[in-house]
């Protein structure tokens, strides 16, 4: 899967006309037909606004799960339509067209879509091998481990879609949902100073994130992962927080947690469970105060606002 920045997307339109290539000597006379693809996302800001991304498209047997193909230079290949698309459009020559016999399929799509605000900028993901016939129902995207630990990393935006097309008959078009959750975390002082220079870095974890999602249905699976992110301080030194990560779905109640290192190398951590489950096309903005960081024996405090437009406070000592 190809990553091109992140945005918001809802609803994914691809309204284009067909052309027929001559290649029946392949096919056993049936037609050939190449739709062009234009995409365009709804937003509540911006209905049927274009989309900037990248659309990646699965041909399966109608009525299926059942990987079909593409052809390329008239011979049925592994691979899938792939379509880097610029405000609306797709740009000539590095997209991959999809190129099939005249009949119905069940179009799977899978997209990373543009948004303008920074998003994480080291996500990652493992992508299922495919070949002809591959029952994409039995196969999955799945979260990349770290390689320090048993953590793993945040994943990149995705939307998705199925939608069975008679391409000899109807435009390419699909309803694209959000399979992801997004979290913005920012961390200040509850004095409103800058952050003591014992502090060295801060990282997020979140425990029970789905492992991996059907490649098919996008399903979540295996919500017992952790996936964790570095917060970065800003330059007035007053805050601590990161570009929105996206995440695979969690359990129900999962649970946060706060790591601070010293420059001495102690970690302290605060963690609780959270009351709001982390869903497909949700976005969360955990706002946290931490009190004072004493280094000798002392507490401090942690209170969580702003959370899905609700206000939730959690206090408890800083752990040495």
């Amino acid at each position: 899967m190809k990553k091109m920045i992140s945005g918001a997307i809802s609803l994914l339109f691809v309204a284009s006309a067909c052309h027929k290539e001559d290649v029946s000597n392949d096919v056993n006379s049936i037609p050939m037909v190449t739709p062009q693809l234009t995409a365009f996302v709804d937003t509540p800001q911006e209905p049927q606004s274009p989309m900037t991304g990248i659309l990646e498209v699965f041909p399966c047997n109608a009525g299926t799960s059942t990987y079909f193909g593409n052809y390329i230079n008239n011979k049925l290949t592994v691979f899938n339509g792939f379509y880097p698309i610029k405000e609306g459009h797709t740009l000539n020559g590095y997209n991959r067209e999809l190129t099939l016999p005249e009949r119905t399929y069940n179009m799977v799509y899978w997209g990373t879509p543009v948004y303008k605000e920074p998003t994480y900028s080291a996500p990652a993901i493992v992508t299922p091998g495919l070949s002809l016939g591959t029952d994409l129902s039995k196969s999955y995207l799945s979260l990349k481990k770290n390689t320090d630990d048993d953590t793993y990393r945040p994943v990149y935006d995705l939307v998705h879609a199925i939608q069975e097309t008679d391409i000899a008959e109807e435009n390419l078009n699909a309803s694209l949902k959000r399979v992801v959750a997004g979290l913005k975390v920012t961390v200040t002082n509850q004095d409103k100073g800058t952050f003591s220079d014992h502090i060295a870095s801060m990282e997020v974890r979140i425990h029970g994130i789905a492992e991996r999602l059907n490649y098919y249905t996008a399903e979540a699976e295996n919500m017992d992962k952790t996936v964790k992110f570095p917060l970065v301080r800003s330059e007035d030194g007053m805050q601590m927080s990161n570009a929105t990560v996206m995440l695979f779905p969690s359990g129900p109640d999962p649970e946060f947690e706060l790591r601070i290192q010293l420059k001495d190398g102690s970690i302290h951590t605060l963690s609780q469970k959270l009351n709001t489950r982390l869903t497909a096309n949700s976005r969360l903005t955990l706002n946290l105060v931490i009190g004072d960081l004493l280094i000798n024996e002392s507490t401090g405090d942690f209170t969580v606002e702003d959370w899905n437009e609700t206000s939730e406070t959690i206090e408890f000592p800083i752990v040495y």
